[in-house]
């Protein structure tokens, strides 16, 4: 009876619990945990057996390096934070960091005004996180060491990239300057804004159109922006249009860079003129090429029609560049049409030069998007996102400079507008007292002078066109000197 009172706590463990040959008791384990289920109705623990406490999580917005770490560590992860394997090329992960960054930062710039400081920090901050991965991309290149003996040998020694040696400094320099632009219109200004819900629109604004609703209306005073401010104005604009084309020129080159996927390539028809259709490939092909023409033939309003012909001009360029690739050593019959594609080729690419330069704003084509997607070189993706980004921008500074320069604009045309709308509602009699007053006002001061001048300085720019006042009738008989009678008109 002893034996089966006893609890089966106490009991020895099994074989499997042990090693072979020898029981094992729960004597010799160590003291359960504080807290646990045998610890029930036991007064008094000790304070040894007591667990530690977690240390206090820090209150408060987290640090750089934990907004560094979860940063990277999402990047490694190529988006896919689950871990599944389901992610993103680094390249692309990096890409689409800039990217967002850019929106997040720059989305907000609906005004013509500097940057919240807290915005132009976290910038300037997260995005040399982002370039710092630029500096680790080297190369071996070729350099001379002295040796102890005085002799001189030829070693390898890495380095930065040259492109990324090249181009990021540039494009930090055009950052720093659209920055520069914007903080140049910080203080009081000629122009102002108001929300698009602030009543009827009054003197000198500008409805907003419906592409750009989105925006507040600019306002300026009734004549306009003075003569020194709307030239300082169109000088801003100037510079950050340099801008928008050095980032352009930047971003080109990369995505020149950046190999043709052949996933694009395969979902591309087999001649160049299906892809254009007869109208355009008439034009391109045609001995006398105009490529203004080929962009007056597409509605240039539309977005989407731009977007459409820039797409199968650059399909078509692919597909003759392939052609001429394949065919570069062969002896076939056609042959001979190798260098009018070459040609057609060449025309092609300054059609997508002159859609770039003269619809900046316009979406990216179905080849861009291609290669961003399918690039595996972190430096191009690093290249490309960041001049993407401050093409972006620039275009978005120009863009609000053009909008108050429109509004000015339309101001001054408004007060012109109203000076001919009063100058015609004056009646001939009220010219008629005009004149006799400018009489009156030459006899007074004893002035010989003739009326017309001091009328015209009397008037001013109210009078565009006086209605004829005579002083002296002629009758028909005096212009025909009067010796013989009209002929009778039927």
């Amino acid at each position: 009876m002893d034996t089966q009172a006893q609890p089966f706590t106490r009991r020895a463990l099994s074989k499997s619990c042990g090693s072979k040959g020898t029981r094992l008791s729960v004597d010799h384990l160590p003291p359960p945990l504080a807290g646990g289920p045998s610890d029930k109705g036991v007064a008094g623990s000790s304070s040894s057996l007591a667990v530690p406490p977690r240390p206090a999580r820090r209150e408060g917005p987290p640090s750089d390096a934990e907004k560094v770490r979860e940063k990277f560590s999402k990047l490694l992860l190529g988006e896919d934070m689950s871990g599944t394997g389901k992610g993103v090329t680094s390249a692309l992960a990096l890409s689409n960091a800039i990217t967002n960054l850019a929106a997040s930062v720059f989305g907000e710039q609906r005004r013509l005004q500097p940057m919240a400081d807290d915005q132009k920090s976290r910038w300037k901050k997260e995005v040399d996180w982002l370039l710092s991965v630029a500096d680790h991309i080297v190369e071996f290149v070729p350099s001379q060491q002295v040796a102890e003996n005085g002799t001189s040998v030829e070693i390898m020694i890495t380095q930065q990239r040259q492109d990324l040696q090249m181009n990021i400094p540039a494009l930090r320099k055009l950052d720093a300057m659209l920055l520069e632009y914007l903080d140049s219109f910080a203080g009081k200004q000629e122009f102002w804004y108001a929300s698009k819900d602030a009543g009827g629109p009054g003197k000198g604004s500008t409805p907003r159109q419906d592409d750009k609703w989105w925006l507040p209306t600019v306002r300026v005073p009734p004549d306009g922006l003075s003569v020194a401010y709307s030239k300082w104005l169109q000088n801003q604009k100037d510079l950050v249009a340099q801008v928008l084309k050095a980032a352009m020129a930047i971003n080109a080159n990369v995505l020149m860079e950046m190999e043709v996927p052949e996933s694009y390539t395969e979902s591309l028809p087999k001649n160049g003129k299906s892809t254009l259709g007869d109208s355009v490939y008439r034009l391109i092909t045609d001995d006398h090429f105009d490529p203004g023409e080929l962009l007056r033939s597409v509605d240039s309003s539309d977005e989407h029609s731009i977007v459409d012909l820039k797409n199968r001009i650059e399909a078509s360029a692919v597909i003759w560049q392939k052609k001429m690739t394949h065919n570069k050593d062969s002896k076939l019959p056609w042959g001979h049409s190798h260098e009018k594609r070459g040609m057609f080729e060449g025309r092609a690419e300054n059609v997508l030069l002159l859609i770039k330069h003269r619809f900046p704003g316009i979406a990216q084509s179905a080849l861009d998007i291609s290669k961003i997607q399918c690039n595996k070189d972190v430096g191009l993706a690093i290249l490309e996102s960041y001049s993407r980004t401050l093409e972006s921008l620039a275009f978005t500074v120009m863009s609000r400079i053009e909008d108050v320069l429109s509004a000015d604009l339309a101001a001054r045309d408004l007060r012109n507008t109203e000076s001919m709308r009063i100058a015609a509602s004056l009646t001939s009699d009220d010219t008629d007292k005009v004149v006799s007053d400018a009489k009156a006002e030459v006899e007074k001061t004893g002035r010989m002078e003739p009326v017309s001048p001091a009328l015209a300085d009397f008037v001013g720019p109210k009078l565009t066109k006086i209605s004829p006042v005579a002083t002296k009738r002629f009758s028909y008989l005096e212009n025909l000197g009067g010796t013989r009678s009209p002929i009778a008109r039927h």
